[in-house]
């Protein structure tokens, strides 16, 4: 199938539609010349609203991570986002989302990933997007498989999930913007080409 046939399908999607507490919504934002792709968990409330990936504060501290500002996340084609799941699965009353449903890696990511040839860099942001992609290559946790990133380099970059509930986690793993986050940029500015 064509990128444009397996999108349309992703858009039209509805198998979640009786387990979500509102209609779905997928959101994905890739293109044939996709070379860098950001894989998270799931889309939030904000995304779910607008309808493009990380217009929320984690997208902020992803962008910084990544050295680079709004316009280019949003207009460079060579940048694209597909995450775990496609559709916001609700917040926890505990708080925080829901952990995305493994359906929509099952129904999608296989095809889709085939219909992305051009990707380098795949960014694993988060422990769900790691263990699915990294598979028995994972570390026993999150923490363990980001401080081995070099493992999986030259395809992957595990990372923690940018969101605000993570500030400790960076705080006690002063490494990850020590180590990392240049190496990120360093691809990031060799993806969009200097």
């Amino acid at each position: 199938m064509s990128l444009d046939a397996i999108l349309a399908d992703i858009a039209a999607c509805r198998a979640c539609a009786g387990e979500l507490p509102h209609t779905p919504r997928p959101v994905t934002w890739v293109s044939s010349q996709t070379r860098l792709l950001i894989c998270g968990q799931a889309p939030g409330r904000r995304v779910h609203e607008s309808g493009v990936p990380f217009t929320d504060p984690s997208g902020e501290r992803l962008r910084a991570w990544m050295g680079i500002d709004r316009a280019t996340f949003y207009d460079r084609p060579e940048i694209g986002v597909a995450a775990m799941a496609f559709c916001f699965p609700g917040t926890n009353p505990k708080g925080g989302d829901y952990p995305p449903p493994p359906r929509c890696a099952a129904l999608w990511r296989p095809q889709l990933l085939a219909a992305l040839p051009n990707v380098e860099l795949t960014l694993l942001v988060g422990g769900y997007a790691q263990a699915w992609a990294l598979g028995d290559r994972a570390k026993a946790n999150m923490t363990e498989t980001v401080r081995a990133w070099r493992d999986y380099l030259p395809r992957y970059l595990p990372m923690p999930h940018p969101s605000w509930r993570n500030t400790a986690w960076l705080k006690r793993n002063p490494w990850f913007e020590d180590e990392v986050t240049p190496f990120l940029r360093h691809r990031v500015s060799d993806i969009l080409g200097g």
